[in-house]
C-alpha cells in the first residue's frame, strides 16, 4: 500500500501557520481563562465548602483549557519542526506559552486551594462519580500545592519562565536550525547538510573514511556555536535551579522523580545493575570493531550499520507495512491504530532539507490523534524509529476517553509503549533473515537500543549530574569545562570500548535543552528495561493485549512502583526485575557472538 511521507497538519487547522482557525482557537482559550479566573477568585476554601457540581465543572473547565493549548501547541510545533527555517512560528509559540503561563498561574492557586480542604472534604469531592477516574491526579496536585509560595510570587516566576527559561529552549532551536555540516559524497561531490540530515547520514552505510570524516565536520560544526550553546544550557539550568531554591528543593534528582513518578531507591538499583552488566555490552563493541577492520570503535562506528548481509532495500511503504502486519502479531489493535496513523498522514518522514533533527510523538487532545516526526532514509534504524514513535501513539489512543488529566503520564512509562513496539519490530526483523550474515547485520541494528539506554544514556545521566551539581554551587561551566565533563561521562560509560568519542554532545543533543523536563534520560533505560519485562511476558500470555492496555490505562493513575506491582507484579527496587531484562539482551549478544565468530 502507497502512504504519503508528509503529514496532514491541515485538518487539525486548515490553513498553515496564517490559520485563521487556529486565530479562534487563541482567542477562545484566553475567554476560558478569563471566565475560569473570575471562578476560582470566588472560590473561599477556607470559608466554605466547594458544591460538588460546582468543583466539577471548575476541573472540567481547566482541562478544556489545557487540551485547547496542547492543541495548538502541537500544531505550531509541527509545523516548526518541519519548516526549520520559517520564522513565523517562535513569535506565535510565543503567544501560546503565554495562554500556558495565564493557566499554569490558574493551577497554582487551584492547587493551595486544594490544601486549604480538610481532608474529609477532599475525599467526598474526589469520590464524585465525574472525578472518580482523576482522584489520583487531584491528591498528587493537593501534594504538589503544599511547596507552592503565595499567588504573586508563583505568578512571577512563571511570567519570568517566558524568557528566562522557555525562551532559551526556543533560542537552542534557532541555533540548531543554523548549523550547517559539510559532508563529501563518493562522487566527490560536497553539500551543505542540515543538522537532521548529518545525523541521520552519520547512522547510514558507508565507508570508515567517509564516516570519519563527517564526524569530524560534526563535532567542528558545533564548537564553532560552543559559546551561545554553553550559555543556553547554563541558563537554563541556573533558571530551574534557582526556581528549585525558591520551593525549597535542594536536590535537583528530586523534581525529575517526582515527575517520572518513581522513587531513588527504584532509580539506584535500575542503575547499578545497568553498571554491573556494562561488560557484556563492551564486550560486543569490540567484536564489532573487528567486524568493521579496525582496532577499536570510535565514536561515529557505534550506530554504524554492518553490511555483511544483503539487506533488502527498504522502501518507506514497505516498512510501514512491515510494522503494521508485526504489530497485529502481538495486538491486532496495535496493528489497525499504526494502518490508521499511516493512511491518516499522521507522520511526518520525507528526507528534505530544513527540518530538525530526531524524531518524536505528540497527542492531540482534542481531536484524538497524534502527529509523528521523523526523517526515513530506508535503513533499519528508521523502521525501528517508525515503529517506536506509532507505540506512543498506540498508548495515546487507549487512554483518548479518560480526562485530560488522567492522560499525563510520566516520561519514563511514556517510554514502556514506544519500545515494546520497537521489539516488536527488531525481533521481526531478525527472525525473518533467511542468511547469518544478514541476522547479524540486524542484530546489530537490534543492539542500537541496549547501547544507548545502557551506555548512551548513562553517560548523559552522569554528565547532567555532574553539570548540575557545578551550576548549583553558582559556577557558569565553559564550554571547554562542558567537553570535558561530557568526555569523562563518555569514558565511564563506555570503558575503553572506544578509540575516540564526541566531546560536543554536549551541545548537538536536544533532550539537554528541553525546558519542560529535567533530566530527560533516565526515563528512557528505564522505560526500555520495563518494556522488556512486558514483551517477555507477553510471547507466553494468551489475554496479552487485554492486560497491556490495563496498564497503559493505569500510566498517569499511581506511582510507577505501584503500576509494576498491580500489572507485572514485581518490584522495582529489587535487582531481580532489572536483571531480567538484562538477561534478553544478554540472549541477543550471545547470538551475535555466535554467528560471528567464524567470520573473525
Amino acid at each position: 500500500m502507497h502512504y504519503s511521507e508528509t503529514w496532514d497538519l491541515n485538518s487539525i487547522f486548515a490553513g498553515g501557520i496564517d490559520s485563521p482557525a487556529l486565530t479562534a482557537k487563541m482567542s477562545t482559550i484566553k475567554q476560558q481563562l478569563t471566565t475560569t479566573a473570575d471562578t476560582l477568585v470566588h472560590w473561599r476554601a477556607a470559608a466554605d465548602t466547594p458544591d460538588a457540581d460546582w468543583f466539577t465543572q471548575l476541573v472540567n473547565s481547566l482541562q478544556a483549557i489545557q487540551a485547547g493549548i496542547d492543541q495548538a501547541t502541537v500544531f505550531v510545533v509541527a509545523y516548526q519542526s518541519a519548516h526549520a527555517d520559517d520564522t513565523k512560528a517562535a513569535p506565535l509559540l510565543n503567544q501560546i506559552y503565554q495562554l500556558d503561563n495565564q493557566l499554569n498561574n490558574l493551577l497554582t492557586r487551584f492547587k493551595k486551594q486544594l490544601v486549604k480542604l480538610d481532608q474529609a472534604t477532599f475525599d467526598t469531592l474526589v469520590q464524585q462519580p465525574a472525578l472518580q477516574a482523576i482522584a489520583f491526579n487531584l491528591t498528587e496536585m493537593r501534594q504538589q500545592g503544599l511547596a507552592l509560595l503565595d499567588d504573586d510570587t508563583e505568578a512571577l516566576i512563571n511570567d519570568l519562565a517566558l524568557d528566562g527559561f522557555q525562551g532559551w529552549s526556543d533560542h537552542y532551536d534557532t541555533l540548531v536550525s543554523q548549523i550547517q555540516v559539510p559532508y563529501t559524497d563518493e562522487n566527490g561531490i560536497t553539500q551543505q547538510l542540515s543538522a537532521g540530515q548529518a545525523q541521520n547520514m552519520l547512522a547510514a552505510a558507508m565507508p570508515n573514511a567517509q564516516r570519519a570524516e563527517l564526524m569530524r565536520n560534526w563535532e567542528h560544526a558545533w564548537q564553532t556555536h560552543a559559546a551561545p550553546f554553553a550559555d543556553t544550557l547554563n541558563h537554563l539550568a541556573g533558571f530551574r535551579l534557582a526556581n528549585y531554591r525558591a520551593h525549597g528543593t535542594t536536590n535537583f534528582l528530586q523534581k525529575p522523580l517526582e515527575l517520572n513518578r518513581m522513587s531513588q531507591a527504584t532509580l539506584d538499583t535500575m542503575y547499578q545493575v545497568v553498571a554491573d552488566s556494562k561488560d557484556i555490552l563492551l564486550s560486543y563493541l569490540k567484536r564489532k570493531a573487528q567486524l568493521l577492520g579496525k582496532d577499536q570503535l570510535d565514536w561515529q562506528d557505534i550506530e554504524a550499520p554492518l553490511t555483511l548481509g544483503q539487506l533488502p532495500s527498504q522502501t518507506y511503504d514497505q516498512a510501514a507495512d512491515f510494522v503494521i502486519n508485526n504489530f497485529r502479531q502481538f495486538s491486532p489493535k496495535m496493528g489497525a491504530l499504526a494502518q490508521h496513523a499511516l493512511e491518516h498522514r499522521w507522520v511526518e518522514a520525507e528526507n528534505r532539507p530544513n527540518k530538525r533533527p530526531g524524531g518524536y510523538m505528540e497527542n492531540l487532545p482534542e481531536t484524538h490523534e497524534s502527529r509523528i516526526f521523523m526523517t526515513f532514509t530506508g535503513s533499519p534504524n528508521d523502521t525501528a524509529t517508525l515503529a517506536h514513535e506509532l507505540g506512543h501513539a498506540f498508548h495515546g489512543s487507549v487512554i483518548q476517553d479518560l480526562p485530560l488529566w488522567r492522560q499525563d503520564y510520566a516520561m519514563n512509562v511514556a517510554e514502556t509503549a514506544s519500545t515494546f513496539a520497537e521489539l516488536i519490530v527488531a525481533d521481526a526483523s531478525v527472525k525473518a533473515a533467511d542468511d547469518a550474515k544478514t541476522k547479524l547485520t540486524l542484530l546489530d541494528a537490534k543492539m542500537q537500543n541496549p547501547l544507548a539506554m545502557f551506555l548512551d544514556i548513562r553517560a548523559r545521566f552522569l554528565f547532567e549530574t555532574r553539570f548540575y551539581t557545578a551550576r548549583q554551587h553558582g559556577i557558569v561551566v565553559t564550554p571547554d569545562t562542558l567537553s570535558d565533563l561530557m568526555l569523562t561521562a563518555q569514558k565511564d560509560a563506555y570503558g575503553d570500548a572506544l578509540n575516540t568519542y564526541h566531546p560536543m554532545f554536549w551541545a548537538s543533543k536536544l533532550h539537554f535543552y528541553i525546558d519542560d523536563v529535567p533530566f530527560y534520560n533516565f526515563p528512557y533505560t528505564f522505560g526500555y528495561l520495563f518494556s522488556l519485562g512486558i514483551y517477555a511476558q507477553a510471547k507466553t500470555q494468551s489475554d496479552f493485549e487485554d492486560r497491556y492496555i490495563a496498564l497503559l490505562r493505569d500510566t498517569a493513575n499511581m506511582s510507577t512502583e505501584a503500576l509494576a506491582a498491580k500489572h507485572l507484579g514485581v518490584d522495582l527496587t529489587k535487582p531481580a526485575f532489572w536483571q531480567a531484562g538484562v538477561a534478553l539482551i544478554k540472549r541477543d549478544i550471545d547470538e551475535f557472538m555466535a554467528l560471528s565468530a567464524p567470520l573473525i
